[in-house]
């Protein structure tokens, strides 16, 4: 029996016009100029409502070739419903203004049985935006083609849980018809994020965000978890989904295929030039496979 999760998000976040949306997200994945690659195997993209995010997303989502790609894994974090551990979804389908996108029921499965994971109720999938906010563009670029995803929502895990978590879903990187699709703004700065962190050496604080945050994507690039874990340790940037990029970078460190992180576009929903402003960075980076590497 069909059990869906609505669009929760649609009308507020984002356009619930199907040909809105549909045109809107189509010019933005023109207008980034992407060449697609089936080597791309992962994203990492922001999660804000498009007016602010949209056009940064289409910078990863651009780079997918959708011609053997039959499962994507989406990894987000939890905003309002705290978990010690990683959570699946109770839903079958998730629906998008543009097309329903079916849950792999055979994978949700498999990972339910290893007893890592917890069960979200539909009030808790349906409140959280992480994923959501990737459906109607992964809608958009496997229309017409059939494509499950597996939703996990990333609690707020230990280093030791990172790590545990990011063996356990390696193997499924080795397969070549599986795509990652994981969720995470940037810094949130200013006195409402309880984070104003401001190196003057940079200049004005739009330019102190940035360096921070350039600073964190450089050691995401070089796919280690531990040194992404020490930069949080030690600047405390609001990152997000630094979770679900934990565990990422750890399937990757864990997985058998030689796989790369490159960051592609960077953007500020405003720059903050006084103690008064606020701003949230956008990140979109595409995780690919280096050729030659082993499971072909």
């Amino acid at each position: 029996m069909e059990k869906a999760r609505r669009a929760s998000h649609a009308g507020s976040w984002y356009t619930d016009n199907p040909t809105q949306l549909s045109d809107e997200l189509e010019g933005w994945l023109k207008s980034c100029g992407l060449t697609k690659s089936p080597n791309v195997r992962g994203v990492i993209a922001p999660h804000a409502g498009y007016s602010y995010s949209g056009r940064a997303a289409a910078y990863a989502f651009g780079n997918i070739d959708p011609t053997t790609i039959t499962r994507v894994f989406l990894l987000g974090p939890s905003h309002h419903y705290y978990t010690p551990k990683c959570a699946l979804s109770t839903a079958t389908v998730y629906k998008t203004p543009i097309g329903d996108l079916p849950i792999d029921l055979e994978v949700n499965e498999e990972l339910k049985a290893t007893g890592r994971f917890e069960l979200m109720d539909m009030r808790v999938d349906e409140a959280e935006h992480s994923m959501e906010m990737h459906l109607p563009y992964l809608a958009k670029v496997f229309e017409g083609r059939p494509v499950k995803i597996v939703p996990i929502l990333v609690g707020a895990l230990s280093a030791e849980n990172e790590a545990v978590y990011g063996q356990l879903l390696s193997k499924y990187v080795d397969d070549p018809n599986n795509f990652f699709s994981v969720s995470s703004d940037f810094c949130h700065w200013g006195s409402r994020f309880n984070f104003m962190h401001y190196d003057k050496k940079h200049g004005p604080i739009y330019k102190s965000i940035e360096a921070l945050d350039k600073m964190g994507m450089d050691i995401i690039e070089t796919g280690d978890p531990d040194a992404f874990k020490k930069y949080l340790l030690e600047f405390d940037n609001t990152i997000c989904g630094r979770h679900p990029i934990s565990v990422f970078l750890h399937m990757l460190r864990n997985c058998s295929t030689s796989i790369t992180i490159k960051f592609l576009r960077y953007e500020q929903s405003s720059q903050c030039k006084s103690t008064r402003d606020s701003s949230v960075s956008y990140a979109s980076a595409a995780a690919t496979k280096v050729n030659g590497s082993s499971s072909e």
